[in-house]
C-alpha cells in the first residue's frame, strides 16, 4: 500500500507522489537553467546558441518594444519584477539595459549596443502564446492541455490547437507547427518520407559529380504525398536525414533554417548539457563536505545519529503503510519530537565515542 500524507481534510496524496514530483521539478529546472550562467550576463558571448530567457513586463510593457534578458540578469537586474519565463530561445543576445529599457541599466554588463539587430521576437515576449494568443497559465481556460514548442518559430502552442494527434512520446519528438511547415513547403516532402516511415531512396553519385546528389530532389522524384495540414512531429534523429548538399545548405541559410542541420541545436541536447553541468557543479555531496571539516569522533557521532534516524523513520513509516493509514502532519511532528527527546537523553548520559 502506498504511504499517504493527509495534506488537508479534502485532499489525500501519496507520499511517493510528493517526492517524485519534487524530484521531477528539480530535474526539469536543472535541465533548463543549468545550461545557462546564473552569475554573469551572457551579452559578451554574443548571440548565444541556446539559453534560458525572460521578458520583463515591468520594464517593457505590452505597448513597448519586445526585449529579452538572460538568466543572470533576471536574478540581478529584474528581481521583484513581473517576468515571463520564455524557456529557451536560440541565437539570442541579452537586451538588459539597452535602449529598449528606458529607466534601467544592466548591473552585470552595462556596456551594450543600443539594440541587438539579429534577435528575433514574438508575442511570447509579452506573455502570450499559441495561435490563440492567450497567456500561460490562462486563468480563463479550464481545459487541461500541454504546451508544445515549435522548433522553427519557437512559439508555444496548445496541443488541441496543433491540428494533429499529439503522440504519447511528445517530449522525445520535435514539432514544427503548420504555419512554419507552410512557410517552408519543402518540409512537407521530408515529412512524407521521414515521418510516415517510407523507404528512403539510396542517393548515389557518379565519379564526375563534385558532390553527392540532392537527397531532397530524390525524395521529390518519388512523388510520395501526405496531407499538408496540421503540425508535424518528427522522429528521433530526423535532422541527420536532411539533405546537406551545397544547394540545400544555401536554401536553408537563405530561409534562416541552417540550425536544422545541427543536431546539437535541439532542446534535448541543451537539457542534456544542462544536466551534465549541474552534476559537475554539485561535485562532492554537501554532507560529505561538511563531514570533512569535522574530527573523526564528531564524524562518527553524526553518522551514528543519521543511521539511527534513518532506520527509525523507515520503521515508523512502514507501520502506517502496513495498516493502510495516512501520515498526518501531527504524526510527523510527534516523530521528530521523539527524536529530539532521545537526543537530549543521550546528551545527558554522555557523548558516544569510538576509537
Amino acid at each position: 500500500l502506498p504511504l499517504l500524507v493527509n495534506m488537508c481534510e479534502e485532499q489525500t496524496i501519496s507520499l511517493v507522489d510528493v517526492l517524485e514530483e519534487d524530484e521531477e521539478l528539480e530535474e526539469e529546472a536543472s535541465a533548463v537553467l543549468a545550461g545557462s550562467d546564473s552569475d554573469h550576463c551572457s551579452y559578451p558571448q554574443g548571440y548565444v546558441k541556446r539559453q534560458a530567457l525572460y521578458a520583463c513586463s515591468t520594464c517593457t510593457p505590452k505597448d513597448g518594444e519586445a526585449a529579452g534578458v538572460c538568466l543572470a540578469c533576471s536574478y540581478k537586474c529584474h528581481e521583484g519584477h513581473d517576468l515571463f519565463e520564455l524557456y529557451t530561445k536560440r541565437n539570442f543576445r541579452c537586451d538588459c539595459g539597452n535602449t529598449k529599457f528606458a529607466e534601467l541599466q544592466c548591473k552585470l554588463y552595462p556596456d551594450k549596443d543600443e539594440v541587438n539587430s539579429l534577435n528575433k521576437y514574438s508575442h511570447n515576449f509579452f506573455g502570450v502564446y499559441c495561435t490563440c494568443g492567450r497567456p500561460y497559465p490562462d486563468p480563463d481556460d479550464q481545459v487541461e492541455d500541454q504546451m508544445i514548442q515549435c522548433v522553427v518559430c519557437e512559439d508555444w502552442l496548445h496541443g488541441r490547437h496543433l491540428g494533429c494527434v499529439v503522440p504519447d512520446s511528445v517530449e522525445l519528438q520535435e514539432m514544427i507547427c503548420e504555419s512554419c511547415m507552410n512557410k517552408n513547403s519543402f518540409l512537407w516532402t521530408y515529412a512524407a518520407h521521414l515521418v510516415d516511415d517510407v523507404t528512403e531512396p539510396i542517393c548515389k553519385r557518379s565519379r564526375e559529380e563534385a558532390e553527392p546528389c540532392c537527397r531532397l530532389k530524390a525524395l521529390e522524384m518519388l512523388g510520395q504525398k501526405r496531407t499538408q495540414s496540421g503540425a508535424v512531429f518528427w522522429p528521433s534523429a530526423w535532422r541527420s536525414k536532411l539533405c546537406s548538399c551545397n544547394t540545400c545548405q544555401e536554401h536553408l541559410s537563405a530561409a534562416g533554417l541552417s540550425f536544422l542541420l545541427d543536431e546539437s541545436d535541439t532542446v534535448l541536447a541543451y537539457e542534456k548539457k544542462g544536466k551534465s553541468n549541474e552534476h559537475e557543479q554539485q561535485g562532492q555531496d554537501p554532507l560529505m563536505l561538511a563531514l570533512d571539516n569535522l574530527n573523526r569522533v564528531q564524524q562518527l557521532e553524526i553518522i551514528h545519529g543519521y543511521n539511527d534516524m534513518k532506520t527509525e523513520l523507515k520503521d515508523f513509516l512502514q507501520r502506517f503503510a502496513a495498516e493502510g493509514k495516512v501520515v498526518t502532519p501531527e504524526d510527523i511532528r510527534q516523530f521528530f519530537e521523539q527524536q529530539q527527546s532521545r537526543k537530549r537523553r543521550r546528551v545527558d548520559a554522555g557523548h558516544f565515542y569510538c576509537t
